[in-house]
C-alpha cells in the first residue's frame, strides 16, 4: 500500500514538530494526530500496524479474535462487529432471534428488480472448540507468522468466507455496480452443533419467506492442490445413541448378559462396516469421501466405579450417509446390528436426515451456468464433489432450494476442526476478487 493511501497530506504542525495524521480507517474508526517521530519510533502502535496491512486482512483477524467458540459462543460480539462493517458498506440489515440467545443477522443489497428470486450468501458465526495446548499459537489471537500464515480457529471454517463476502460487496458497490437480483447475506448461529436453532429455525420464520431466495452459496472446503472444490450435495448426518442395558454386579465375577458384552457386539458391527466403506474408498480412485458412508465411535458413557459391573453402557456414533446409499437398507441394517447385540438394546437418533437432494451441475441450469462461467473467466480449475460433512446447505436443499458449497481456498491443507487451523494471507485476499466475479454473475443471471 502506497504512502499516499496511508496518510492525509500535507502534514500538520503540532508543538513545532511535523505531525502525521492517520487516515480515517475502518479499522480504528477514528482520526488520531501523532507525532511522526513517535510513529516511526513505535511501530507497534495499533493504527500504524493496521495501516501496513490490507484492511480486509485486519478485519478478518479482528473477527477471528472474537470467541464465538462452542459451547458458549459470544454471538453478541459477532453481531456488533459484523453490523458495523455492514453499515460501513451501506447495506440494510436486521437481527432476528428465533432463540433469544442465538441471534441471526441478515444484510441486504437491493437489486434493480425486486420481483426476481434473490441470491443468498450464507455463513455461520460459531466455531468448534480447541485443544489449545496442541496449537503453535493461541487459537484466538489470529497470529500471522513471517510466511503470511494466519492461525486461528475459524480461519477456514468459516470466518474467512464471511469477510470475503463483505469485502467483495464493498468493492462492487464502490465501483458503482448494480445487480438485477437482490443479494442477502445471513450470519447463522449454531451450525457447528447441528443448526437446529440456526438455519433450521430460520427457515420457519417470516423473514425467510419474505426473502424469496432462488439460490444459495455456503461454505466448502480447502483444497491442497491448485483446484477449487465445489459441493453440489452432502452426506446426511445420522448421530445415534445406542443404549446397552445389562446385569450389574461385583467386578470379580463372570456375570452373564453384561452391558459390556452387548456394547462390544454393537461396536464390532458398526466398525466392521466402517472398515468396509474405508476399503471401498481406497480401492477406487474415482471415489471421494462424500461417495461413501463413514462411521465413527465418538463417545462412551456408563459405570459408577471400577469394581462395579455397570447396569448400562451407552455409545454414540457419528454416521455420515452418502446420498448414493439406499437409506431404507441402511436404517434396517442399524436396527439389525442392535438387535443382534440384545433384544433390549435401544437405538435413538439425535440427528437424522433422510433427504438426498442434489443441486444440478448440468449445463443449462441457470445457477450452475452463472457460477461456472464466472470461475472459467478467472481460469479457475474446479472439481465437483459431495460434501463429506454437514453444512447449513442440507436444510436449504431439503426444502428444494439449489445450493452450492464453496470456499475459495486452494493450495491449502484441509484443517477445519483440526489443530493449527490456518489460511495464508495471499489465499485469503485472492478469494475476494473471486467473489467479486461470482456474485455479479449470480446476481445478473
Amino acid at each position: 500500500m502506497e504512502d499516499s493511501n496511508l496518510f492525509n497530506s500535507p502534514g500538520t504542525k503540532s508543538s513545532g514538530e511535523n505531525a502525521v495524521r492517520c487516515r480515517q480507517c475502518r479499522v480504528c474508526n477514528s482520526t488520531n494526530v501523532i507525532s511522526s517521530v513517535i510513529l516511526l519510533a513505535l511501530p507497534i502502535f495499533s493504527c500504524w500496524v493496521s495501516s501496513m496491512e490490507n484492511p480486509a486482512v485486519t478485519l478478518f483477524r479482528q473477527y477471528l479474535r472474537l470467541k464465538t467458540v462452542q459451547p458458549e459462543p459470544d454471538y453478541d460480539a459477532a453481531i456488533v462487529f459484523l453490523r458495523r462493517i455492514i453499515e460501513e458498506i451501506g447495506l440494510e440489515h436486521k437481527t432476528i432471534a428465533p432463540d433469544a440467545k442465538k441471534p441471526i443477522l441478515i444484510a441486504t443489497w437491493k437489486g434493480l428488480d425486486p420481483s426476481l428470486p434473490t441470491i443468498l450468501l450464507n455463513s455461520h458465526t460459531d466455531v468448534v472448540p480447541v485443544y489449545a495446548d496442541q496449537w503453535k499459537h493461541d487459537p484466538f489471537e489470529a497470529i500471522k507468522d513471517s510466511d503470511g500464515k494466519i492461525y486461528g480457529r475459524g480461519t477456514q471454517d468459516m470466518k474467512c468466507v464471511t469477510i470475503q463476502y463483505l469485502e467483495a460487496i464493498r468493492n462492487l458497490k464502490n465501483q458503482g455496480i448494480k445487480l438485477k437480483r437482490t443479494i442477502h447475506l445471513t450470519f447463522m448461529p449454531d451450525e457447528e452443533i447441528g443448526g437446529v436453532l440456526g438455519m433450521q429455525a430460520f427457515l420457519r420464520s417470516e423473514e425467510w419467506k419474505e426473502m424469496n431466495v432462488g439460490f444459495a452459496l455456503d461454505e466448502g472446503l480447502a483444497n491442497p492442490i491448485d483446484e477449487f472444490t465445489v459441493f453440489f450435495g452432502e452426506r446426511m448426518p445420522w448421530w445415534v445413541k445406542v443404549s446397552c442395558p445389562g446385569n450389574p454386579g461385583h467386578g470379580s465375577r463372570f456375570i452373564e448378559g453384561t452391558a459390556a458384552e452387548k456394547l462390544r457386539t454393537v461396536i464390532n458391527r458398526f466398525l466392521d462396516f466402517r472398515q468396509q466403506e474405508k476399503n471401498r474408498l481406497e480401492a477406487n480412485p474415482k471415489l471421494t469421501l462424500g461417495d461413501v458412508t463413514s462411521v465413527n465411535l465418538t463417545k462412551i458413557e456408563g459405570g459408577i466405579q471400577v469394581n462395579v459391573v455397570p447396569s448400562e453402557l451407552v455409545a454414540y456414533f457419528d454416521i455420515r450417509v452418502t446420498p448414493h446409499a439406499d437409506l431404507d437398507d441402511m436404517l434396517k441394517q442399524l436396527y439389525e446390528w442392535c438387535k443382534e447385540a440384545g433384544d433390549d438394546v435401544q437405538i435413538e437418533f439425535i440427528q437424522y436426515m433422510k433427504d438426498q437432494k442434489l443441486t444440478s451441475i448440468e449445463p443449462g441450469n441457470i445457477w450452475w451456468d452463472a457460477f461456472s462461467s464466472a470461475c472459467e473467466s478467472m481460469k479457475m480449475k474446479i472439481k465437483c464433489e459431495i460434501f463429506p460433512a454437514g453444512t447449513d446447505c442440507r436444510f436449504l436443499r431439503e426444502i428444494g432450494l439449489p445450493a452450492l458449497g464453496f470456499s475459495p481456498i486452494n493450495l491449502t491443507p484441509i484443517l477445519l476442526h483440526d489443530h493449527n487451523e490456518f489460511i495464508e494471507e495471499s489465499v485469503f485476499l485472492r478469494g475476494i476478487p473471486i467473489y467479486e466475479a461470482i456474485i455479479p454473475a449470480l446476481g445478473n443471471a
